[in-house]
């Protein structure tokens, strides 16, 4: 007798193929049947006229901390997701030197959480593991983690010595079960770091067939030398590489996306194995703090504070020619909305020109006040941007290799977490993604959008037997209505749950029901995987 029977749905298995009218029996967790059953089952569910899926998979969050606080992931199940991918753009949770070093490397790291403390790779999964999850969870080890392990907030990427020491810490993490290494190089410190302070990192990855992930170093102006020294990274080490979030960004030329695919494919009529995913809305959030000049970011959170604190260091912020943002040197200041705040929660969701206009201050100066107010939460501290092209998102999703991500983190509307935002997208990323540019706009098929968040991150991350409707594989699923998916999450309200989900199934057990998220959290650390190369 089964467990369970979703009975009569309109069953993607994932791989782009059309859908077809079956019955899914599960039975331990893992998916027993398709087809037409007719044996027992404990509980039968009717789905008729809903599709019934495997349950998405996020392949780039920050949610390595917010997991820890809260591991319910509520803003992730209620649209879906099942599996989350975190430890991106060079930031995981560990290792540290000291506990008191994971909250500076820690993304939304709040003081509330009550967790027990981590040194090590394979004792922060422990203790991951612990929490009642929502979502499976693979964790990547971040290049600017490994950084501050070795030389703390030191103002170099390290001597070879220094290098092999990082390199012996990733291969410790691999094989305490990491996903694969990241890295985050418009970021401090791995904006310090060249090919030559990378490859014997990424080479770690390749040796144990996982992915190398990175935010490239520029996606504006200097697009073409992002993303070629991501490849020329990859290529030396002999690794598959991963081009997150790869839209170029405000300043970047208008052929910048076009030209970017076409290096891609060059690359690999020479063996390079590239692929890349998108965030599908035009909006770009990220650390406020990332604004700053490396010069200013070095050392501990009091020495950013103090430099913030000092009017001369101050105008030399403002004067940096090249900050990660060219839309703040352009003074869109309209464009630009905070995000994330502990101490300016108040100001969440209005744009830089309405708070400068509010403080009386140059935007500028807000932007600078606002980080130095956040004192210990600076890492915690988000803004968002307009700074991505509706028609790079199109183009990129038509190619096969795409992946569709959140770039967020998984919180919840009510408990611990529930003053944080990911992003404006983050309650509502898989939704606004299958609502708008299949439904509204049908820039693709259901079966084709539905890959991208299922066995092509699968596939790609090496997980074993999850990503498809398939007998044998894990019971990750998601059963909703393609009419009535929606995001429900705006500037001014971004903490709105998705709507139009009916069940979703998480390691065989229901996370929820008729619409509704029951108490079940059944998700798991995932640390084997199959071996690609």
């Amino acid at each position: 007798m089964f467990d369970l029977v979703l009975k009569g749905g309109d069953v993607h298995d994932g791989t782009g193929a059309a859908a077809r009218l079956a019955d899914v029996a599960i039975k331990d967790g893992m998916i027993a049947e398709i087809g037409k059953i007719k044996a027992e089952a404990a509980e039968i569910i009717d789905v008729s006229g809903l599709a019934v899926s495997p349950g998405f998979i996020d392949m780039h969050t920050h949610s390595d901390f917010t997991l820890i606080a809260d591991g319910r992931a509520e803003s992730q199940v209620h649209q879906g997701v099942t599996t989350e991918v975190i430890g991106q753009c060079g930031i995981s949770c560990a290792p540290v030197c000291s506990h008191a070093a994971i909250r500076q490397v820690a993304p939304w790291f709040t003081e509330k959480a009550q967790h027990r403390k981590w040194l090590g790779f394979g004792e922060y999964l422990d203790v991951l593991d612990d929490t009642e999850l929502g979502v499976n969870v693979v964790a990547f080890v971040g290049h600017g983690t490994i950084h501050r392990a070795v030389l703390g907030g030191e103002l170099h990427a390290g001597e070879p010595d220094d290098v092999a020491r990082m390199a012996k810490l990733v291969d410790q993490c691999m094989e305490e079960g990491a996903g694969g290494f990241s890295s985050g190089l418009e970021y401090f410190p791995g904006i310090l770091a060249a090919p030559d302070h990378l490859v014997p990192m990424v080479e770690v990855a390749a040796k144990y067939g996982r992915l190398y992930a990175t935010h490239v170093r520029n996606r504006d102006t200097e697009y073409d030398l992002g993303f070629t020294e991501a490849m020329s990274t990859a290529r030396q080490a002999g690794a598959r590489l991963q081009i997150s979030h790869i839209q170029p960004k405000f300043g970047a030329p208008d052929h910048a996306m076009t030209h970017t695919l076409e290096m891609i494919d060059i690359a690999r009529t020479h063996d390079g194995d590239i692929a890349f995913d998108v965030i599908p809305h035009d909006w770009n959030h990220t650390l406020m703090a990332a604004i700053l000049p490396k010069w200013a970011q070095a050392g501990s959170i009091d020495d950013v504070l103090k430099r913030l604190a000092d009017p001369d260091m101050r105008e030399k912020i403002k004067a940096n020619p090249k900050p990660m943002w060219l839309i703040v040197k352009a003074r869109r200041w309209k464009d630009i909305v905070l995000l994330n705040a502990t101490e300016n929660k108040d100001m969440v969701g209005a744009d830089f020109e309405e708070i400068g206009r509010m403080r009386g201050v140059d935007p500028y100066d807000a932007v600078l006040d606002i980080l130095l107010e956040e004192g210990e939460n600076l890492m915690a501290t988000m803004w968002s941007s307009k700074s991505f092209r509706n028609s790079d998102v199109d183009l990129c999703l038509q190619q096969p290799e795409c992946a569709v991500i959140s770039d967020t983190v998984a919180i919840a509307n009510d408990g611990i977490l529930s003053d944080h935002i990911g992003s404006l997208s983050g309650y509502g990323w898989a939704a606004r993604f299958l609502q708008h540019y299949v439904r509204d706009r049908n820039v693709l098929t259901l079966p084709e959008a539905l890959a991208k968040i299922t066995s092509i991150p699968a596939a790609r991350l090496g997980l074993k037997a999850r990503g498809k409707l398939q007998k044998g594989y894990h019971a990750d699923i998601c059963v909703f209505d393609p009419a009535a998916i929606t995001s429900n999450a705006t500037a001014r309200h971004p903490r709105r749950y998705a709507s139009g989900i009916a069940h979703v199934m998480v390691n065989g057990a229901l996370s929820m029901r008729n619409g509704q998220r029951t108490p079940d959290n059944a998700g798991r650390v995932v640390r084997e995987f199959h071996p690609q190369g």
